[in-house]
């Protein structure tokens, strides 16, 4: 009778389904919602928010914290992952090198923002990195985390860090998966390694390379924790989750907070559907 009337299907989808309602689109209708009212949530206030992100300094300088992350972070963490791959896989101790590299990914973001907070410090008691440029070169400490905009990179750099171990793992099964006899084909054609890197390699693990950058992408629109742990979003470091955090839990700005969380989900949705369609392809 269930299969007559295809109710068999509905029991094996509808828990999940009534899961995402609860947790997921619930909460976004509820968001969108509060985004269009004032502070305290009793007046109707439209699309005032949202012109409030678009204008206001402090947001303004967000976005572009993010899109500097979105460039440099994104560009910088395929390439080492890609590179690393290619040459891990010809030397005898790739496992040990290949742990090393993806060591980061084994701590949160807190973790390795606490650590090198401390390795950027700007006084050289505390702080390695300028007790190295005072020993080795007699230089003055720089300040690394307060000065713009040296602070925002090197959040970028410890970024890059901790995810370039993920991108390295993802793209090297990529490339073990490079059937030989084509490579061996083009050594014996004359080409150089540099050629069969740019002419095989790249071609062949593209939709794998694509993958890695949008899953990248999707992190760093949302990136929080090293920005919160290191600078707090101080000296012209802040990015939109931080700012969307101050907005709610310092400055209790609801509608504002709520516009920020519904333009971060905008700006993921076509990253999320373009890595869909790739994981399917």
């Amino acid at each position: 009778m269930f299969k007559r009337k295809g109710i068999v299907p509905w029991l094996y989808i509808g828990p999940v389904l009534l899961i995402l309602g609860v947790y997921l689109v619930y909460p976004v209708i509820n968001t969108t919602y509060i985004s269009l009212f004032s502070a305290d949530s009793t007046k109707f206030v439209g699309l005032q928010n949202y012109l409030y992100l678009f204008t206001h300094k402090e947001t303004l300088t967000a976005f572009k914290n993010n899109l500097l992350w979105l460039i440099f972070f994104t560009s910088f963490t395929v390439s080492l992952g890609l590179v690393i791959a290619v040459l891990a896989d010809r030397v005898k101790y790739e496992s040990i090198a290949k742990s090393i590299i993806f060591l980061p990914m084994a701590i949160s973001g807190v973790a390795a923002g606490t650590i090198w907070k401390f390795m950027l410090d700007f006084s050289p008691r505390v702080g390695l990195l300028n007790a190295l440029l005072k020993g080795f070169l007699r230089s003055h400490p720089v300040a690394w985390l307060q000065k713009y905009p040296i602070n925002t990179f090197a959040l970028i750099a410890v970024g890059i860090w901790m995810w370039t171990g993920f991108s390295m793992v993802i793209l090297s099964a990529s490339v073990k998966s490079i059937p030989s006899e084509i490579l061996e084909a083009a050594s014996v054609d004359g080409a150089t390694e540099w050629q069969k890197f740019w002419q095989i390699t790249i071609p062949m693990i593209s939709s794998t390379i694509l993958v890695v950058t949008t899953t990248l992408i999707i992190n760093v629109l949302k990136v929080f924790d090293i920005v919160y742990v290191m600078t707090s979003g101080n000296y012209g470091t802040d990015v939109i989750a931080n700012r969307m955090f101050k907005l709610f839990y310092v400055e209790s700005q609801y509608g504002r907070s709520a516009a920020i969380a519904v333009v971060l989900l905008l700006l993921i949705i076509p990253v999320m559907l373009a890595n869909a369609r790739r994981f399917k392809e």
